[in-house]
C-alpha cells in the first residue's frame, strides 16, 4: 500500500493522464474502515438521440476538461503533422490513410463527465456477444464517478456516424481502476446493444486480442485526438518500435504525437498495413509532462484479460 501510495504520488507530481492530471492520496490520511471493493463495472441507460453531430464536434477532449497551466504535455506546433499512407513505419503521428478494417473498427467514444460533454477512442473487439469495446479505464470512470450517456461511434468523421451510434448498455474497468484509478490498469471496456438486429461485431467487424505478450513489440497506436495540432475530425495512428516504461509505471512505451481525445484508442501488435488488421495488446493512456511526444499504455496481463471475459459474457 505504501509503495503504490508513493508511485501515485511521483506520477501525480510528473505526469499526467490524457484525461487529466492524476490525483495522489495522501499518505498520512487515517485508514478507513474497510468499506466494500468499488464496483468494476455500471450500467449504462441508452443516450439514443442525445449526441447530435454538433454535440459530438463540440465535445471536450477529456484532458481539456480539467486541465491546469502546465498538467498537460506539451502540444506538437500545428503543422507538424504528416500524412503517411502504407509502408508509414516508423510514424510519429499522422492521419490514417491505408484504409482496412481499422478504419470501421476504431471510433470516437462519447460521454457525459461532471456534467460536460466529452470524448475518447475505442475499437471493436472479438468477444462472445459480437458487442465488446476495449477502452481505456479513465474513458467510463474517472476522479471516482462513472460517465454517463456512453456511446461508441465506429469510423467516426468530422461530426459524422457512417456506422451508426453504439449506446453502452454496461461499461467496465479492472478492478484496481475502479478501486484506485490506478495507471497502470487504465483499461476498460463497453457492452454495447445492438443495432437494427445486428451486434456491433456483424456491423463494423471486430479485432483479435493479445494478453500477456511481453514488451519490446513493433506497435500501431490508433486514436481520435482533439487537442491542437488536431481537432478529432480524424483517425490518427502512430507506429514504431515500442519499449517499457523505465520511468514509474509497468506500461509500454511509443514515440507519439496524438493528443487528448486519443484516449482509449487502440494499440496493436503484427499490424498488417494491407488488411488493417492486428492483435490489440494496449490502449492510449498518458504521457508524461517533462517527455513530450511519447504516449503510454498499460500492459494487457491478467487484469486487462479479466474485463474482456466479463464484457463479453454480458
Amino acid at each position: 500500500m505504501r509503495r503504490h501510495r508513493f508511485a501515485t504520488s511521483v506520477l501525480a507530481a510528473v505526469g499526467a493522464l490524457l484525461a487529466g492530471t492524476l490525483s495522489a492520496t495522501s499518505a498520512g490520511a487515517a485508514p478507513s474502515p474497510s468499506p466494500a471493493p468499488p464496483a468494476s463495472f455500471a450500467p449504462q441507460q441508452a443516450a439514443e438521440g442525445f449526441w447530435t453531430a454538433e454535440r459530438m464536434r463540440g465535445a471536450t477532449p477529456l484532458d481539456m476538461v480539467h486541465v491546469t497551466p502546465g498538467s498537460f504535455r506539451a502540444p506538437v506546433p500545428a503543422g507538424t503533422e504528416t500524412v503517411m499512407g502504407p509502408t508509414s513505419f516508423p510514424q510519429a503521428g499522422g492521419p490514417w490513410t491505408g484504409g482496412g478494417a481499422v478504419v470501421k473498427t476504431s471510433g470516437r467514444v462519447f460521454f457525459t463527465f461532471q456534467g460536460r460533454t466529452a470524448s475518447c477512442s475505442g475499437n471493436s473487439v472479438t468477444s462472445q456477444n459480437g458487442s465488446t469495446v476495449m477502452t481505456a479505464g479513465h474513458c467510463v470512470k474517472y476522479q471516482g464517478s462513472w460517465h454517463t450517456n456512453w456511446v461508441f461511434v465506429p469510423g467516426y468523421n468530422n461530426g459524422q456516424a457512417p456506422y451508426g451510434q453504439w449506446n453502452a448498455t454496461k461499461t467496465l474497468a479492472t478492478d484496481q481502476w475502479a478501486a484506485s484509478e490506478d495507471i497502470n490498469y487504465d483499461v476498460g471496456a463497453a457492452v454495447v446493444a445492438p443495432r437494427d438486429g445486428r451486434t456491433l461485431a456483424q456491423a463494423v467487424g471486430a479485432q483479435g486480442l493479445k494478453f500477456n505478450g511481453g514488451y519490446n513489440k513493433a506497435m500501431y497506436a490508433f486514436g481520435f485526438p482533439a487537442a491542437d495540432p488536431y481537432d478529432g475530425s480524424k483517425l490518427i495512428h502512430c507506429s514504431g518500435n515500442s519499449s517499457k516504461d523505465f520511468l514509474f509505471s509497468q506500461d509500454h512505451s511509443l514515440g507519439c504525437n496524438m493528443t487528448g481525445g486519443s484516449s482509449g484508442g487502440p494499440w496493436f501488435e503484427s499490424f498488417d498495413e494491407s488488411t488493417g488488421t492486428g492483435l490489440q495488446v494496449s490502449v492510449n493512456s498518458f504521457g508524461y509532462r517533462f517527455l513530450p511526444n511519447r504516449m503510454f499504455g498499460p500492459y494487457f496481463g491478467p487484469e486487462a484479460k479479466a474485463v474482456h471475459d466479463k464484457a463479453q459474457a454480458s
